[in-house]
């Protein structure tokens, strides 16, 4: 469980559900979140749906500009919207990629009596492509039901009752829909880090390659596209509900030197609302039941994470650190004084 991984490992989801092959599959999935923090997830029965997906996309990303910035993410709190080529910096440097931002439909209107980084919960900006709404929330609406259902069986695997992190679940979850254009070798498409919005992200990418992961040895391991997979990684919040035991682990895209590039990574929400005090309880409790050595859970607490550090009231105040400072433009514009506050504390 310690050594540094060199790569990937596939879990099928189908042997997950069959009873004759669920234990052993278990057993995979089991070592694929503690050792690496990435998984491909094969047999999801959702491989139509993501095929009909990206073959819009070369499409919705040709849309003039004049359409396209009619649905500039400039014009939500939410952080939901068009984002231009170079408008968004992951690890202080400008990604070299083009996106459009959603959440889950029908998500209740702001009100200055709530809590400012409930914005984070709005509404969709559909660009003006024909059935384009329709895409973006059946896409959601069935990444939601498969992330559910992957993650009763992660707690299986963990020993746990299926239904542990059902609590934890957000209200909205997000999807994005992702441009990566040619650009000279070595150049960033998207920088290193780990993903913040939520529990975990299901990806979809097309057959160009370029996602690496970082192991243990600071070795980066290319995560090379599987026909009819989805990528599977924990995110910061499932990081910290298990203490850092289910440790999220660092990535970033090379972007593509001869080809287009597209992806479509969903991410599964997590509760805004959860506070470091009442984690520490809740974490606690899991992470005393979760079968691993002692010496693993002492360094647990040593992951950095924005979701377990005191500078930040919950959950919700980490994601909306974390998306201020990845889209400036939009930080400025809608939360000028919080923009402030996280750029100082980035450059301490």
């Amino acid at each position: 469980m310690a050594g540094a991984f060199s790569s990937v490992p596939v879990v099928d989801i189908a042997r997950l559900t069959d009873p004759a092959t669920k234990a052993e599959e278990l057993s995979k999935l089991r070592d694929a979140i503690f050792v690496v923090g990435f998984l491909y997830l094969t047999n999801t029965g959702l491989e139509g749906l993501i095929q009909r997906t990206h073959d819009n996309l070369p499409r919705l990303f040709a849309l003039s500009e004049e359409t396209k910035e009619k649905c500039n993410m400039i014009n939500s709190p939410s952080f939901l919207g068009y984002t231009r080529l170079g408008a968004e910096t992951t690890a202080t440097k400008i990604d070299l990629r083009e996106q459009f931002d959603f959440g889950t439909p029908g998500m209740k209107a702001w009100t200055k009596t709530d809590p400012f980084w409930q914005r984070l919960e709005g509404s969709n900006q559909y660009p003006d492509y024909p059935g384009a709404q329709e895409l973006v929330d059946g896409y959601l609406a069935r990444f939601d039901d498969l992330a559910q259902s992957f993650v009763r069986l992660v707690a299986e695997c963990l020993s746990l009752p299926s239904d542990t992190f059902d609590g934890f679940k957000g209200n909205m979850s997000r999807l994005k829909f992702v441009k990566y254009p040619q650009a000279p070798e070595n150049s960033q498409g998207v920088g290193p880090h780990k993903d913040s919005a939520g529990l975990f992200t299901f990806l979809s990418q097309d057959n160009t390659g370029g996602l690496q992961v970082l192991n243990k040895n600071g070795d980066w391991i290319d995560v090379p596209p599987i026909d009819g997979s989805l990528v599977v990684n924990i995110q910061q919040g499932f990081e910290a509900i298990t203490g850092g035991i289910c440790a999220a682990t660092t990535h970033r895209v090379i972007a593509p030197t001869s080809q287009t590039r597209y992806s479509i990574p969903f991410f599964l929400g997590v509760r805004l609302d959860l506070t470091l005090e009442q984690l520490k309880d809740s974490a606690a409790h899991i992470v005393q039941r979760i079968p691993v050595s002692d010496d693993k859970k002492k360094r647990a607490v040593d992951v950095p994470s924005e979701f377990l550090s005191p500078l930040y009231s919950c959950f919700g105040e980490a994601h909306l650190r974390n998306r201020i400072l990845s889209h400036p433009d939009v930080g400025r514009r809608w939360y000028p004084e919080l923009y402030l506050t996280y750029s100082k504390q980035n450059l301490e």
